[in-house]
């Protein structure tokens, strides 16, 4: 399983769609982080909806946010993503709150971008 998070430099981006990168951790069967790797998202819509089957395609299940948008929610849950908001700090940190079953969705949604015509 893979675990994306929106990242700029080596903190949990507060907006989705304006990380610089992401950074994404492999997990093993023993739940425990294997590796780690940034990708670069493609300039373009501040959503980054244009890099969500990319993240799907390299195995991605689960991106831990700080804060998104409805519309990006919707395109990542159609690519078989799941979501949790509210997330802040370190990114490793995150996935191991995660991996030990502390970390839970904030339930805030950005309205930033409530024209994004993406994933509506």
């Amino acid at each position: 399983m893979k675990i994306a998070i929106p990242t700029n430099g080596n903190l949990i981006d507060g907006h989705f769609g304006h990380c610089e990168s992401f950074t994404i951790f492999s997990i093993n069967e023993k739940k425990e982080i294997a590796s780690e790797e940034k990708l670069t998202p493609p300039a373009g819509c501040g959503c980054k909806s244009s890099i969500v089957p990319q993240l799907a395609g390299m195995g991605v299940k689960l991106l831990l946010a700080g804060n998104i948008g409805q519309g990006a929610i919707n395109i990542l849950g159609a690519n078989g993503i799941e979501v949790i908001r509210g997330c802040a700090g370190e990114p490793r940190t995150a996935v191991k709150s995660w991996l030990d079953g502390t970390l839970v969705d904030g339930g805030e949604t950005c309205h930033s971008h409530e024209g994004c015509s993406h994933g509506k």
